[in-house]
């Protein structure tokens, strides 16, 4: 008789707890009644893109150099282009390097020295020499100075100018002089030498 009384009471305490249980959720099922509204935008993004190109020039870098003596000049054309869907400049960098060094150029005084200058228009080869002349107006880019070395060119406001402007073209000579200083020991040298111009994006803003 005890056991089956603590079974009642055990069924009892279950059915209360069920019954409890589920007040709780007939309770809760009003608290989810509410007015709604919604609304939504879209937003359109795209990224700029960025390319500095080169175009084909006069008497331009693909030309080889041969047989240079001290005092002699190399004079050739580089034209650096932006397209009209690209972003504007920022900077632009020219660095200078070679794969094997000799003293042409790891020699700052009497190897080869370099210096660039713009024109406004494309340059133009004379009729009877390889002298590259300016028909619009001319500007210094870089200041000679020895072949190599980093930060040969920061970014000028020509050179960007000319990039960011209408024609989106810089008209470039790069000369290079081998000083009249170079003694017998630059006989039959050879260097390659490789330019290579890196563009950054403009500065940024609020779109």
């Amino acid at each position: 008789m005890r056991l089956l009384a603590t079974k009642s009471a055990a069924v009892k305490v279950l059915a209360s707890a069920a019954l409890v249980g589920g007040a709780a959720s007939v309770a809760g099922l009003g608290t989810f009644g509410a007015f709604t509204s919604t609304t939504s935008a879209a937003q359109a993004v795209s990224t700029g893109k960025l390319i500095l190109g080169q175009a084909t020039s006069v008497r331009d870098m693909t030309i080889p150099a041969a047989n240079m003596v001290p005092g002699d000049t190399i004079q050739r054309t580089v034209t650096l282009t932006r397209s009209d869907d690209t972003e504007a400049f920022g900077t632009v960098k020219l660095t200078t390097s070679t794969p094997t060094g000799t003293l042409l150029t790891s020699d700052t005084t009497n190897g080869l020295q370099v210096k660039v200058e713009q024109c406004t228009v494309a340059w133009v080869k004379d009729a009877t020499t390889n002298n590259l002349t300016c028909g619009g107006t001319l500007s210094s880019v870089i200041a000679q100075r020895p072949v190599l070395g980093s930060d040969v060119l920061a970014a000028t406001s020509g050179t960007l100018t000319a990039l960011n402007g209408t024609g989106k073209s810089a008209y470039l000579r790069v000369t290079l002089a081998l000083p009249d200083t170079a003694g017998n020991t630059f006989q039959g040298l050879t260097n390659n030498i490789s330019f290579t111009f890196d563009a950054t994006q403009r500065a940024t803003t609020v779109l």
